[in-house]
């Protein structure tokens, strides 16, 4: 696997680990969301890296997940990577912003963010080792 690969990867590990420190302390459920949104963009572009695939600043996952969807026998929710999106910047802020439509995510909804995150993580991770 390519240095860049490894470390974007190693990246994405990073905010997985802090999400399993977190994911019990129900005020910092908006900060699974970040942590979670934050890993699959990590994921994405070690995927980017390792393919030669042009890897761009940006954060938005929907987008990213556009530019390697023909190239990696992966399917995803994108609903999901769209409601991530959408909490991405706003839940390092306070006030109402990184809230969803019922304020901050739910314990139940911060699990189900770790446990996307962590699934995608996983597949790549295992796609770029056997690569």
């Amino acid at each position: 696997m390519k240095k860049a690969a490894k470390a974007w990867l190693k990246a994405a590990k990073d905010d997985l680990d802090v999400i399993d420190k977190i994911i019990d302390v129900a005020h910092l459920s908006h900060m699974v969301a970040f942590h979670a949104q934050q890993c699959i963009e990590k994921t994405f572009k070690a995927f980017m890296e390792e393919n030669d695939i042009d890897t761009p600043k940006i954060h938005n996952l929907v987008t990213l997940f556009g530019r390697i969807e023909g190239i990696v026998a992966v399917t995803t929710d994108v609903r999901m990577l769209k409601t991530l999106d959408g909490l991405y910047i706003d839940a390092r802020y306070p006030g109402d912003l990184g809230l969803m439509p019922d304020g901050k995510p739910s314990r139940q909804e911060a699990q189900s963010f770790y446990s996307f995150a962590k699934d995608i993580y996983e597949t790549f991770q295992s796609n770029l080792s056997s690569s």
